[in-house]
């Protein structure tokens, strides 16, 4: 009879030990289910990225890129400089790189920075330039943009590049599109344009 005692209590045991097992992994799997089947109580780790709030407006961006020393030399001549840089105005610019600078027959940029030449070299920056600032995103193909120096680029995307054609029709390819500034949007182009 003890050992039935014994039995009988080493059984009873047993069964308290797997239900109380038993309701603890009820209780996980409720936990669970209720996360899973209750989205909004799950942590989101996934942080939207914000891309910052640019800190240089179109001058500085460009006298802050050697690429672009020549674009500066030349916005100085022309007096351009605080027109550019005000914060009250907002601007697309395509700029050209020095490369496309060294593309125009040689002594141009010389003869155009010197003093007699300031209006022509004015006349010529500001066909670079859209009073408001214009995304890559906000171009279309044949879309005709007039600029600050009262003529029109002609806006041209083939294959996935954009290109904006000139006066003239020479072709500039924008190679880096919408650098944010504090007042406007820088496009690189590999090309001078001529009103």
């Amino acid at each position: 009879m003890e050992n039935g005692s014994k039995s009988a209590i080493i059984a009873a045991v047993v069964v308290l030990i797997a239900i109380g097992g038993g309701t603890a992994y009820l209780l996980t799997r409720e936990d669970e289910t209720t996360t899973e089947s209750n989205p909004t109580s799950q942590v989101n780790n996934e942080e939207e990225v914000v891309a910052p709030e640019p800190t240089q407006n179109i001058v500085e961006i460009a006298a802050g890129d050697e690429n672009f020393s020549t674009l500066v030399t030349a916005v100085t001549a022309a007096s351009l400089v605080d027109a550019l840089s005000d914060a009250s105005k907002s601007y697309t610019v395509f700029a050209p790189t020095n490369a496309a600078f060294n593309k125009l027959p040689a002594g141009t940029v010389d003869t155009l920075v010197k003093p007699e030449s300031k209006d022509t070299l004015t006349g010529i920056l500001t066909y670079h330039v859209v009073d408001s600032a214009v995304l890559s995103s906000q171009l279309s193909n044949g879309q005709v943009i007039k600029t600050l120096n009262g003529g029109n680029l002609t806006v041209e995307i083939t294959d996935g590049m954009v290109f904006i054609v000139d006066a003239k029709g020479g072709k500039a390819k924008v190679t880096t599109a919408d650098i944010k500034a504090t007042n406007g949007v820088v496009h690189v182009i590999d090309a001078v344009l001529m009103p």
